[in-house]
């Protein structure tokens, strides 16, 4: 490893996560040095600070800034902005659903804002990981406060077997991770995405098992088929504002690392890893839609659509390009609404009933003719109607895939539109058509309104006006030199 060039240290490239780090330790210090303050004013500190902190990004993306630190372990390029960006806005809006729900929680409830904010520092350092070693420690550093995010309903049987198998399967993950990595430094004698991209030969047996346990222990991580084992009962059983955030924003990061190591480091090894990724894609979108099918509960019915969509998003994936990177980080956007503001209808509906059953939904259009349309509108979205975000997002990491040709991962992604249909339709059935158990007029707080409008309103606005959104896409995925337009 080389030595550290003090001279060449520019902290501004990493202030988005010192201003975070600082945030995360004055909320923690606010609430053990001031134990009755509200903690509804501990969300609203943390969405404030983080609002501050999106704004420097964006700041950071208008003037272009990029560089490296620590001989280039960390990066500040387009693409780490992107995931940065989408990070923070997904965590402000997991802190407004949270808002409510941690008013009820008996014990701990300041702490909850803070392992929040650790979580979205880890994740912000993974966007910027950009050698083996600042991979698996960013990694795991996200990781541990999502395990007692999960467990922590600590009275509750599900929370706390949803923790163990979430622990255990992590450090399975972890594990594989890091013997890869060992696989690929004996391999190479380097970690460095950079060094390794720039070496002719990588088809040696080491490198190639090195990654292949690489990918598998990320495939733990954004929950692909057949390594999905932890989501249903994990998605189940912890609370529902942390099942959302494990929904959307892990997967998130976890891609932002897949795309450097296949897409940067590996991208010349593109014929030997694309059918793997492709197998994969077809699984988890089979797998995911097909049993959704049976779920009666709502928390598990959005796991397994959270599965098929991540197999969509293994299009983009397989298809190796310019494109299909590009497709894949406007996929997530679209995912990100959507997905959010589903969960986000569950936890308001769960929060009166203390239910997640779909059942439970029944004549929702009585009781909130807003939450009713909002769940449509979501729901619609996710399955790829027009003109909604998804149909959009649907259309162009297809168009990525027949670029190349590769027309059998393109029939079977349409086919499980098509399955996908079924039971998202049978849930806005439920809701429209049946009569309702309870006819009491459901009360949204402002958060809550606040992030259902913001769902409805990004799940049209990329679907009407998508323009915009492809560029800032478009422009992330500028790192990827080596790889082909189309």
């Amino acid at each position: 490893m080389q030595p550290l060039n003090w001279d060449d240290l520019n902290l501004i490239l990493m202030a988005p996560e010192l201003w975070m780090t600082l945030l995360s330790c004055v909320v923690l210090a606010i609430d053990f040095i001031w134990p009755k303050v509200s903690k509804a004013k501990l969300g609203y500190l943390s969405i404030a600070g983080m609002a501050l902190i999106t704004l420097q990004l964006v700041g950071f993306a208008i003037q272009g800034k990029s560089g490296t630190l620590f001989n280039a372990m960390f990066v500040l390029d387009p693409l780490a902005i992107f995931f940065k960006i989408f990070i923070l806005v997904s965590t402000i809006l997991v802190v407004l659903v949270s808002i409510n729900y941690v008013e009820k929680l008996p014990l701990f409830r300041g702490e909850y804002y803070y392992l929040v904010l650790f979580a979205a520092l880890g994740m912000m350092f993974m966007a910027s990981a950009n050698d083996f070693l600042s991979l698996f420690i960013t990694l795991e550093f996200s990781t541990f406060g999502f395990y007692i995010l999960v467990a922590y309903l600590r009275d509750n049987f599900k929370s706390n077997e949803a923790a163990i198998k979430f622990f255990i399967l992590g450090v399975l993950a972890a594990a594989l991770i890091a013997y890869g990595i060992s696989l690929i430094y004996g391999a190479t004698g380097t970690i460095y995405f950079r060094e390794i991209a720039a070496m002719p030969n990588k088809n040696s047996v080491g490198m190639m098992l090195g990654l292949l346990f690489i990918f598998v222990g990320l495939g733990f991580k954004i929950g692909a088929v057949p390594f999905h084992n932890w989501i249903p009962d994990v998605y189940e059983g912890a609370p529902t504002p942390v099942t959302t955030y494990l929904s959307i924003t892990p997967k998130a990061a976890a891609f932002a690392l897949i795309l450097r190591v296949m897409f940067s480091t590996f991208g010349d090894l593109r014929a030997e890893w694309t059918w793997f990724i492709a197998a994969l894609s077809v699984l988890s979108m089979t797998y995911g839609n097909i049993t959704a099918i049976a779920q009666t509960n709502m928390k598990r019915l959005l796991a397994y659509s959270g599965i098929a969509q991540i197999g969509n998003l293994l299009i983009g994936m397989a298809a190796g390009t310019k494109m299909g990177s590009d497709s894949l980080l406007f996929y997530m956007l679209t995912y990100l609404f959507a997905n959010l503001g589903a969960f986000a209808v569950v936890i308001i509906f769960s929060n009166l009933t203390n239910t997640d059953d779909i059942d439970d939904l029944a004549g929702l259009n009585r009781r909130s003719p807003l939450l009713a349309f909002a769940m449509l509108v979501f729901l619609l979205s996710l399955a790829g109607v027009p003109p909604l975000a998804g149909f959009i997002g649907k259309v162009y990491i297809f168009a990525a895939a027949v670029h190349q040709k590769m027309f059998f991962l393109v029939t079977v992604g349409l086919i499980n539109v098509i399955i996908s249909f079924y039971y998202y339709l049978i849930v806005v059935k439920k809701i429209y058509t049946l009569e309702p158990k309870e006819t009491t007029p459901i009360h949204l707080s402002m958060p809550l309104k606040v992030v259902i409008y913001a769902g409805i309103a990004g799940v049209i606005l990329l679907g009407v006006w998508p323009q915009p959104f492809i560029e800032f896409s478009v422009a992330a995925t500028s790192v990827f030199t080596g790889l082909a337009a189309r």
